[in-house]
């Protein structure tokens, strides 16, 4: 799985939030899609690398800014009595 953390400029709110949140869910196929106005930071869990380029205009055309994107690998952690 992969992580992708973006920078976003613009959101001010918890509604904010929901509109690139949903703009991600609706283009792309994501496991988890997460945003913070305190942060200016959205993070998305998706099982394969998102197309950067797309990702950018999506959330652009809701109006905001994207100001950089960070992937890396995504291991899922947590409590298991299976190993």
């Amino acid at each position: 799985m992969i992580k992708t953390t973006l920078k976003i400029d613009g959101m001010m709110c918890n509604m904010c939030e929901s509109h690139v949140n949903d703009a991600v869910r609706r283009e792309f196929d994501v496991k988890k899609v997460s945003s913070s106005h305190k942060n200016g930071t959205t993070e998305i869990i998706s099982e394969a690398a998102l197309d950067e380029a797309k990702l950018k205009s999506v959330i652009e055309e809701t109006g905001y800014k994207v100001i950089s994107s960070e992937s890396q690998p995504y291991e899922k952690k947590g409590f298991s009595l299976f190993k």
